[in-house]
C-alpha cells in the first residue's frame, strides 16, 4: 500500500535465564566471565555511528546519573550511601577513566539476559552460558564496563560477593586479557552500575509504579551494595589481580626483596634465644578439641609448660598457619552456612612473660595506636610506618601490648632502631589471650590502622600473604628452627594416589583433608568445621575426653596380648554380656568387624557341621575373602565374581521398593517365606545349612527397617532347619536406634551370635563376637583360636569407657529424641519434593531415598551423590548407599544434637529447592 514498515527479526537461543536458575556455581561464574570475554573480543572490530550515543546506562554517565537522580531514592540510608560513593568515585576513579580501552560492548549482562543450559550430568546441568539476549543497550563504551555490569548483577544477594566476582574475572581474563588499568577500576565500576540501576529505577518507578520489572533487582541491590562497599577497593583489586594470575599487591615483591637484603641488620625486637616453635594448627595436639579448654589460664599453662621443658623464654607462633583457636564463631566472615572462618595467621607470635620489653627493629613513625578493651584480636596495638630507600613505605603492627605501652604516644612520633617502645601485655588486657607479641608486616595499610586483621580466610590466603609478607624477614629466626610444613591438600592427594591402592576410594569429588575431630564435628586442614552426619564409628563422639583418657592411662602402663591374665578383658566381657539377652554370655575378642564376622561364620560351621549360608540381597559384612562371598553388594557388584554355591541370596525386606510394600500387614511373613523357600530347596538337594546372617537394620542395603515379624519368622525357619542366626550389629548396636540398645530388639528376637565392631571402640581397633555357650563349646574342638591383640588391655579400657559415656551422657535417649526430630523433618519432604520418595530409619540411623520419577521409582543415584556433594559445600558430611546408590544415609556420632538436625534439614531443603 505504499507504506514502509520497520521490522526487527530475532533468532531464538535455547536456554534458561540465569535469574530463573537458583544454583549459581563457581564453575558457572567462570563460564559467564569466559563467554563474556569471548563476546567482547569479537566486538573489538565492530563499530557503527549509532553506537556512539548519549545513554543513561553508559558507565561514563554514571556520576551524572547519581547527581541527577539519587534524591529519588526513598530509603534515606541507602540514598546517602549512593551519594557518598559518588563522591569517592569522582576523586578515586574518574581521573583514570580516560586511559581505559573503549569498544563496542553488550552493556546489559543482567541475570535475565544471560541464558544457561548444557550439562552432561546433574553437577553441570544449567551451569554454563548458552547465549546472551536483548541487545537494546549495546553501545560504544569502556570495554571493561561489560565485565563490571555482569559482576554487578551476578553478585546480588551472594553471601561472598568478592569470591563470585573473582571467578568471573578469572574466566573473562582467560578469554580476553584485562589491562592493569582496567583491573584497578573494576571494583568501583561494579558499584557504579548498581548505583546507576538504583537511581534510574527509582526515577522510573515514580512514573510507572505498577511496573514489576523495574523492581526485580532493586532489593538485591540494596542488600548487596553496602556489603560490596565494605570491601576495600585496593584489596578487591588485589583479589582480581590474583584471579588473573598477577601479583596481588604489586609492591609486595619489592618490599620482600628490600627486607630480605637487610634481615641481618635489623635490631632484635626482643631477645630470642633457643626459641620453641609452637604448633597451633588445626590438628595440633597442643590444643584441646573443646575450644573452651583452650581458654585462659589453661592454654597459658600448657604453653608455659612446654617452654619450661624446652628451657626457653620465648615461644614462636608461626606465620601462615591455619589455627584451631580461630575456628570459633567470633572469626566467621558472615552468618551464612558457606561463609568462611578467618583461620590463617598473618603474623608471627612471640610468646614471653608479660612485661617483656619490645624494641624497634628499624626506624619508623607511629601512624596508629589503640587501646580498646573490646578489641579481641589485638588488645593495645601500635602501627609504625617505615620508609624504604626509594621512598616507598611498608608498615609493622605490634599487638597484645601492655596498656602502659601507649603512654605518651601520638601519631607521627618517630621511633629509632633498637629503641624500646612497648612491653608485652598480660592476658586480662588482651582479650584473654596467652601473653605474647603479635608482630605483623603489611605492604598496604588499607586505611585500616589498628583494625587491620591478624587472620585471614583461607580462600583468599595468597592475596593476604602478598599483603602481609613473612615477618621473619625482620625477625631473622633461623629457618632450621621451624619444623617442616605439612603437605598441602594437593600434595597429600598426589602422594595417596602414588602409594595407595587405586580402589581405596576417596569421599567427594573435591576431597577434604580432615585433621581434627571433636564430638560430632570434623575440621579440615584450613579450619573449616563440618557437621559429621556420616561417621558412626566415632560412636560417642570424635576424641571424647573420657575415651582418650582411658586409652592413655592404660597404654602408659601395659598393652599386650591375651595370653596373659588381665582384668580389663574380664570386666568388659562381664559388662557387655550384662547388656545382652539372657543366654548370650560368651565373648570372643578381635580387632575389626571383618574379623568378627569371619569368626561368626566359623562358629556357625563348628556348631552345625554345615557350610551353607543364607544372606540378604545387597548385604555387606566385611572385606575378607569369605565375607565378600556372603556380601552380594560386593560379589554381585563391579569386580565381583558372583556367589559361591554355598551362599544363597534372598530378597531384602524393603517395604518401599521391594515386592511387598509397607501397607501390606503380612509383608514380614511374605519376605520371611523366601528364606523358608531357600531352606526347602537346600534340603531337597540333601544339604543342611550353617545359618542366616543379616544386619539387624541393613545399612548398605539402603538403611532398611525390617517389617514387623520378619526376623521372628526367619529365625524360627533357620533354627528348625538346624542353622544358627547371626545378627550383624556393627552399624546399629549400642543405642543408635534410640528405642533399644540393639537393633535386633526392634524385631523382638534373640540371635544365636551377635557381631559387634566399629562403634564398640569409638574407632579404636576392637570388635567382639557374643554367642551362646553351647556354640562356644562346639567351637572349642581342639584347634586353638587366638587373635593377637583382640581384647588387649587398651582396647578393653576404651570399650569400658564407651559404655560409661553412653550411660553418663544418655546418648541412647539423645538418639531417640534427635532422631525422631530429624525423621519427622525428612518425612515432611516426601511428596513436597518429587525426588524425595521415602524417609525411613530409627534413631540416628536414617535414610532418604531419591528417585527421578515418583510413579516408576526410577532411582536417582547421581542426584543423591549431588545432594551429598552440595551438603558438603554447606559444611555437612554424609554419604549415599543402597543397591542403586540412591539413598542418602545419615549416621552421625551419637552427640549429634537438635541444632545439628535443624541445620541439616534446613540445608537439605535449600538444596532441593534450588537444584531440582
Amino acid at each position: 500500500d505504499g507504506q514502509v514498515y520497520l521490522a526487527r527479526m530475532l533468532t531464538y537461543l535455547d536456554g534458561i535465564p540465569m535469574g530463573k536458575v537458583k544454583r549459581h556455581s563457581l564453575e558457572l561464574m567462570f563460564d559467564l566471565g569466559r563467554k563474556l570475554g569471548m563476546l567482547d573480543e569479537s566486538l573489538q572490530s565492530f563499530d557503527h555511528p549509532a553506537l556512539h550515543r548519549d545513554f543513561e546506562w553508559d558507565l561514563a554517565n554514571g556520576l551524572n546519573v547519581i547527581r541527577e537522580n539519587a534524591d529519588s531514592i526513598d530509603d534515606e540510608g541507602f540514598r546517602e550511601l549512593v551519594k557518598t560513593f559518588g563522591k569517592k568515585i569522582e576523586s578515586r576513579t574518574l581521573p583514570q577513566l580516560p586511559t581505559l580501552r573503549k569498544s563496542t560492548i553488550y552493556n546489559d549482562a543482567n541475570e535475565y539476559n544471560i541464558l544457561l543450559g548444557g550439562g552432561e550430568d546433574i553437577f553441570s546441568q544449567n551451569q554454563s552460558v548458552t547465549g546472551f539476549i536483548d541487545l537494546g543497550d549495546v553501545m560504544f563504551g569502556y570495554t571493561v564496563g561489560d565485565l563490571a555490569i555482569a559482576i554487578a548483577y551476578a553478585i546480588l544477594d551472594k553471601p561472598q560477593p568478592l569470591s563470585v566476582a573473582a571467578e568471573i574475572v578469572k574466566g573473562y581474563h582467560s578469554a580476553f586479557p584485562l589491562t592493569e588499568g582496567e583491573i584497578s577500576v573494576l571494583f568501583d565500576l561494579v558499584a557504579l552500575r548498581m548505583c546507576i540501576s538504583a537511581c534510574v529505577t527509582s526515577k522510573q518507578q515514580k512514573s510507572q509504579p505498577d511496573n514489576e520489572y523495574l523492581v526485580i533487582s532493586q532489593l538485591p541491590i540494596r542488600n548487596t551494595l553496602p556489603k560490596w562497599l565494605d570491601i576495600h577497593p585496593r584489596f578487591a583489586e588485589a583479589v582480581f589481580c590474583y584471579a588473573c594470575g598477577l601479583v596481588p599487591f604489586a609492591s609486595s615483591p619489592h618490599t620482600v626483596n628490600w627486607l630480605r637484603e637487610r634481615t641481618s641488620s635489623f635490631a632484635p625486637i626482643l631477645p630470642i634465644v633457643s626459641p620453641l616453635v609452637l604448633d597451633l594448627s588445626v590438628g595440633s595436639p597442643l590444643l584441646h578439641g573443646d575450644v573452651n579448654e583452650n581458654a585462659e589460664p589453661k592454654l597459658t599453662c600448657r604453653i608455659n609448660g612446654l617452654m619450661e621443658k624446652a628451657g626457653t623464654k620465648v615461644g614462636i607462633g608461626q606465620y601462615d598457619e591455619a589455627r584451631y583457636i580461630y575456628t570459633s564463631p567470633a572469626f566467621k566472615t558472615g552468618d551464612g552456612p558457606t561463609d568462611e572462618t578467618r583461620t590463617v595467621h598473618l603474623g608471627i607470635d612471640l610468646f614471653a612473660e608479660p612485661g617483656t620489653p619490645i624494641h624497634a627493629p628499624l626506624d619508623g613513625k607511629v601512624v596508629a595506636f589503640n587501646d580498646n578493651d573490646a578489641q579481641q584480636d589485638y588488645g593495645p596495638v601500635i602501627v609504625f610506618e617505615h620508609v624504604m630507600d626509594d621512598g616507598d613505605s611498608f608498615f609493622t603492627l605490634y599487638g597484645h601490648l601492655s596498656r602502659e605501652s601507649l603512654d605518651g604516644l601520638k601519631v607521627g612520633k618517630k621511633i629509632g632502631k633498637g629503641e624500646k617502645f612497648a612491653e608485652i601485655g598480660a592476658a586480662e588486657v588482651n582479650g584473654g589471650w596467652t601473653p605474647h607479641l603479635h608482630f605483623q608486616v603489611m605492604v598496604d595499610l588499607l586505611e585500616l590502622g589498628c583494625d587491620f586483621p591478624g587472620v585471614a580466610q583461607p580462600s583468599q590466603r595468597e592475596v593476604w600473604l602478598s599483603l602481609c609478607p613473612d615477618p621473619n624477614l625482620i625477625l631473622g629466626i633461623p629457618e632450621e628452627v621451624f619444623p617442616e610444613r605439612p603437605p598441602s591438600k594437593a600434595k597429600t592427594l598426589s602422594a595417596r594416589r602414588e602409594r595407595l591402592g587405586g580402589n581405596l576410594s576417596i569421599a567427594y569429588r573435591s576431597p577434604i583433608k580432615i585433621v581434627r575431630g571433636w564430638m560430632q564435628y570434623l575440621f579440615d586442614d584450613e579450619g573449616r568445621k563440618y557437621i559429621d552426619a556420616y561417621n558412626n564409628v566415632a560412636h560417642v563422639g570424635h576424641c571424647h575426653p573420657k575415651v582418650i583418657e582411658a586409652a592413655h592411662q592404660q597404654i602408659s602402663v601395659l598393652n599386650t596380648n591375651t595370653r596373659y591374665l588381665h582384668d580389663n578383658i574380664n570386666r568388659y566381657a562381664e559388662r557387655l554380656t550384662s547388656l545382652m539377652p539372657e543366654g548370650l554370655d560368651v565373648c570372643y575378642f578381635v580387632s575389626s568387624a571383618s574379623e568378627a564376622n569371619e569368626l561368626a561364620l566359623r562358629l556357625a560351621r563348628a556348631y552345625t557341621k554345615q557350610k551353607d549360608m543364607i544372606v540378604l540381597e545387597a548385604a555387606y559384612h566385611g572385606n575378607t575373602t569369605s565375607l565378600i562371598d556372603i556380601s552380594p553388594y560386593k560379589h554381585n557388584g563391579p569386580g565381583g565374581t558372583g556367589a559361591p554355591d554355598w551362599v544363597h541370596t534372598v530378597p531384602i525386606p524393603d517395604v518401599f521398593r521391594g515386592e511387598y510394600k509397607v501397607d501390606d500387614p503380612q509383608a514380614g511373613a511374605k519376605y520371611a517365606a523366601h528364606v523358608k523357600q531357600a531352606i526347602d530347596e537346600l534340603q531337597a538337594r540333601g544339604r543342611g545349612m550353617a545359618g542366616f546372617i543379616a544386619e539387624s537394620l541393613p545399612s548398605v542395603g539402603g538403611q532398611i527397617v525390617f517389617p514387623e515379624g520378619y526376623l521372628a519368622d526367619v529365625y524360627r525357619y533357620v533354627r528348625e532347619a538346624g542353622g544358627v542366626c547371626i545378627a550383624d550389629e556393627v552399624q546399629t548396636g549400642f543405642g543408635r536406634i534410640g528405642t533399644h540398645l540393639w537393633g535386633f530388639e526392634l524385631q523382638n528376637v534373640v540371635p544365636d551370635i551377635v557381631v559387634l565392631g566399629k562403634p564398640i571402640g569409638n574407632g579404636h581397633p576392637l570388635a567382639v563376637v557374643v554367642t551362646r555357650r553351647e556354640i562356644a563349646e562346639a567351637f572349642d574342638n581342639g584347634m586353638e583360636f587366638f587373635a593377637t591383640y583382640g581384647g588387649n588391655p587398651v582396647a578393653c579400657a576404651v570399650g569400658l569407657a564407651v559404655l560409661d559415656v553412653l550411660q553418663e551422657d544418655d546418648l541412647q535417649n539423645n538418639a531417640l529424641r534427635v532422631g525422631n526430630q530429624l525423621l519427622d523433618g525428612l518425612k515432611s519432604f516426601v511428596g513436597k519434593y518429587n525426588m524425595v520418595a521415602d524417609a525411613r530409619g530409627a534413631g540416628l540411623f536414617l535414610g532418604v531415598e531419591m528417585v527421578r520419577d515418583p510413579a516408576t521409582l526410577e532411582p536417582a543415584p547421581s542426584e543423591a551423590a549431588f545432594i551429598a556433594e552440595r551438603l558438603r559445600e554447606h559444611g555437612i558430611l554424609l554419604g549415599t548407599d543402597g543397591p542403586h546408590h540412591n539413598v542418602v544415609k545419615i549416621r552421625p556420632p551419637m552427640p549429634f544434637n537438635e541444632s545439628d538436625a535443624d541445620f541439616l534439614l534446613e540445608t537439605l531443603e535449600k538444596i532441593l529447592t534450588e537444584s531440582f
